[in-house]
């Protein structure tokens, strides 16, 4: 039996109107789709090559920073995840080395008689061992922060810069933990009568917070470049940071070199670390000295580390997916 024409029509009508198909209900939320007018675009990238000496990209690496926040939290967390002391460690760490220096150092070879201001030789080991892990666990793992994330770097683009960052700004965690306890310290060899609260040169210490980062960045990024190129890089950076500890004044204090001789002293500022060190004993301690001449020579060394590091992480950026 042919339908009628009337029946056709109506059919029709109900196939070309969307409130028959979808329902009443659609058709406010297309109204309001309509009235908020059309959707933005996609945004195109548009990635090409480069080639000679290029500055770091700021307004792409703050393009990028929710995944910079993403990788730091998972380095958080996977450095803590299944241990059995978690956050610990970040103190045990330190105590156990100030023991040790404290023992050999300060008691068998006299070091505690050559502390300017009269500082308990504990406490003047303790502060200065904060600032150098924060900088050689920063260190360590901004060297090897490429190579550990070799499979994220060869399937997507994104500044490889975030790498790097993200490892170092996980450090900061064990740093405040370990903060807790030297403010602990202090306070312990006030109320015995050590005159050693902090005076107003604390806030100057959050600028020594940053060189000790600055300069373990400064100095990653030529690492975690290099590891990619050479990866004996990384039985190197161990080596690179035990050396380094000894050359810093962490168990011994400055005025060692600065008696011997000023021209030394301000050669020994060359290392970043040693501006570090003393300027954190000077701004927690209240009778540590303060830091001297070589405090500039620390800083115009890690400016000029941080400036080729980052020209030098630029440059070999474009290669690290064919060679990792």
């Amino acid at each position: 039996m042919e339908p009628s024409p009337a029946a056709s029509d109506a059919s029709a009508e109900r196939r070309r109107s969307p409130s028959a198909t979808t329902g009443d209900d659609a058709t406010p939320a297309r109204r309001a789709t309509a009235a908020s007018g059309p959707a933005d675009p996609p945004r195109t990238v548009r990635i090409l090559p480069r080639s000679g000496w290029q500055p770091i990209d700021l307004a792409e690496l703050w393009r990028f920073r929710e995944l910079l926040v993403i990788l730091a939290l998972r380095d958080v967390r996977v450095r803590y995840k299944q241990t059995v002391l978690g956050a610990a460690w970040a103190v045990i760490q330190p105590v156990l080395t100030m023991v040790v220096f404290s023992i050999f150092f300060g008691n068998l070879a006299g070091l505690n008689r050559r502390i300017e201001g009269g500082i308990p030789y504990p406490l003047f080991t303790f502060c200065a061992l904060l600032p150098w892990q924060l900088f050689s666990s920063s260190l360590t793992s901004a060297g090897t922060s490429l190579v550990g994330n070799q499979s994220l770097i060869s399937k997507v683009y994104f500044p490889r810069l975030v790498i790097p960052l993200a490892s170092i700004f996980g450090s900061l965690v064990d740093f405040f933990v370990a903060f807790v306890v030297l403010i602990g310290m202090i306070v312990a060899y006030v109320l015995m009568g050590h005159d050693v609260a902090p005076s107003w040169a604390i806030v100057t210490l959050p600028l020594f917070v940053a060189l000790a980062f600055l300069t373990a960045l400064a100095v990653g990024l030529w690492l975690s470049a290099l590891n990619v190129e050479y990866r004996d890089v990384r039985y190197v950076i161990p080596f690179i940071v035990q050396f380094w500890m000894f050359v810093t004044p962490i168990a011994y204090p400055s005025s060692l070199v600065r008696d011997r001789s000023v021209a030394l002293y301000r050669l020994y500022g060359l290392n970043p670390m040693v501006g570090v060190v003393d300027g954190f004993r000077w701004a927690l301690l209240g009778n540590a000295p303060a830091p001297g001449g070589a405090l500039a020579v620390s800083v115009a060394m890690m400016v000029a580390l941080l400036v080729g590091g980052l020209y030098y992480f630029r440059r070999m950026e474009r290669t690290f997916a064919d060679l990792i």
